[in-house]
């Protein structure tokens, strides 16, 4: 791959059901797997099969990573504390699926996230996930009140995975409700886990368990493989 500040222009562009083989994160020494290439459909998808995922700042090339070890959340321990179920019960949110996925990544970028002094979700991200929601691979929840845009969440499904990528609330429990809306449905129609990438204390409460990169890589290829 190339060095280039950004996705790299020159790298080819590859199509949805493209697919290509990342170096192997597996014998990566930290959680950097690799360095360059773009953020096309096929790339996307590809590296997500493979347990790695891009995460760069505006500037740098695109960096893929395969953190260890690993925040996943199953559905045997999805948290709902009972201050969030009086919330989902009263229904002081209206949920949504899909409605305003570009609204919902966008919130993300915008959002304030204490230690960090911008975003990761740069226009190149945001136009790349909005690409695979056309593609019906990228999906949102929304949580709306008042009729405005209250909070909401977002990230990809392949096969039985779903990945988490990142969440914006503007008013108290609205992105949580959204999160916990969407995670109760995605385990009932079959999804086996939802893959958190690393730790946080608000996704620990939610259930969150750390697992290693050598089980999380093993687990993925059943649950998702290059389906």
């Amino acid at each position: 791959m190339r060095w280039s500040s950004g996705p790299d222009p020159f790298f080819p562009y590859l199509p949805e059901n493209a697919y290509y083989k990342f170096p192997d994160p597996a014998k990566s020494e930290g959680d950097i797997v690799c360095v360059g290439g773009n953020l096309s459909p096929g790339m996307l998808l590809s590296a997500y099969r493979q347990g790695i995922f891009p995460w760069f700042n505006e500037g740098e090339p695109v960096i893929w990573r395969s953190p260890d070890p690993r925040f996943v959340i199953f559905p045997q321990n999805l948290h709902v504390s009972a201050s969030m179920r009086k919330v989902l019960k009263k229904k002081r949110f209206e949920i949504s699926f899909d409605r305003a996925f570009e609204a919902v990544i966008s919130a993300c970028a915008a959002a304030y996230r204490p230690g960090q002094s911008g975003t990761w979700i740069t226009d190149d991200m945001i136009a790349a996930y909005t690409a695979l929601h056309r593609l019906g691979k990228a999906h949102s929840a929304e949580a709306w009140q008042d009729g405005e845009l209250s909070g909401g969440c977002y990230g990809l499904r392949i096969g039985d995975v779903f990945f988490g990528e990142s969440m914006f609330f503007n008013r108290p429990n609205a992105s949580k409700s959204a999160f916990l809306t969407l995670a109760e449905a995605l385990f009932a129609n079959g999804v086996s886990f939802i893959d958190c990438q690393v730790r946080t204390e608000h996704l620990a409460a939610l259930g969150g368990k750390e697992m290693s990169r050598k089980d999380f890589l093993s687990m993925l290829k059943a649950a998702c493989g290059r389906s």
